[in-house]
């Protein structure tokens, strides 16, 4: 495994021990960012399980957090953190279900298919409505007096 990019005397010990417990499980070479990352969940888990035996321990009025704390708040975390894949014979179950319709056909036509057009960001999506002519639009402008208005000048 590659060490990190400073010198092999300035890589930290916990950056170490996880190259090391990657090597163990039969990691031979990973990229270093894997390590950062693996470093990064194992540090917010463990805060977490900390802070939530924390609160377990305020709740049963103990000053000190004991191992009864901590065990029930990994308990509650396993409850929703981490899920077990569905078993083999349900996912066989569902492909052979699933494969059983076959995809529809290619349609034999040329150049890029795009979407209906109302589902396209470039379709028109407003309507123009012509203005209404009224009777003065119909027989042409009316002719200006003297006066304009307050604002504009004769």
């Amino acid at each position: 495994m590659e060490d990190t990019p400073n010198r092999p005397d300035e890589t930290p010990r916990d950056y170490k021990i996880m190259a090391l417990l990657l090597q163990s499980h039969g990691v031979e070479d990973c990229d270093p960012g894997v390590i950062n990352q693996l470093l990064e969940f194992s540090h917010r888990y463990t805060v977490d399980v900390l802070q939530d035996a924390l609160v377990y321990a305020e709740h049963a009025k103990k000053s000190d957090i004991d191992l009864e704390d901590v065990r029930l708040a990994i308990q509650g975390r396993v409850n929703y953190s981490f899920t077990s894949p569905p078993e083999k014979e349900f996912l066989l179950e569902l492909a052979e279900e699933r494969n059983k319709h076959p995809l529809p056909l290619i349609p034999e036509k040329y150049g890029v298919r795009l979407p209906p057009e109302k589902y396209t960001l470039t379709g028109v999506n407003f309507h123009i409505v012509p203005e209404q002519r009224t009777q003065n639009s119909v027989s042409g402008p009316k002719p200006a007096t003297g006066n304009t208005g307050p604002n504009v000048p004769p």
